[in-house]
């Protein structure tokens, strides 16, 4: 069974960076594609980022220019590194792989 762990979430300044990070295990993920998604208050999940397992990376233009998806195969780890981060940032944070998803990680970006 695929379990997701999503860490590294917080209060972040406008402007400030944070890196998000997923623990996946139950299975190996190198031959699986892995996204992270996003859930603001009152609004639907959408898209940010996704990291293909042949080595594609796809962004939401939102995330285009400021963030980068990233895994670590050898340790079934997926990361966001979210550089100026905007107040239309703050949001639960999930990964999602093979239809499976985490509990999500909070971001909030206030000054």
């Amino acid at each position: 069974q695929v379990q997701l762990v999503e860490s590294g979430g917080g209060l972040v300044q406008p402007g400030g960076s944070l890196r998000l990070s997923c623990a996946a295990s139950g299975r190996t993920f190198s031959d699986v594609n892995m996204g992270w998604y996003r859930q603001a208050p009152g609004k639907g999940r959408e898209f940010v980022a996704i990291s293909g397992y042949l080595g594609t990376t796809l962004y939401s233009d939102s995330a285009k220019g400021r963030f980068t998806i990233s895994r670590d195969n050898a340790t079934n780890t997926l990361y966001l590194q979210m550089n100026n981060l905007k107040p239309e940032g703050a949001a639960i944070y999930y990964c999602s792989m093979l239809q499976c998803w985490g509990e999500g990680t909070a971001v909030t970006v206030s000054s």
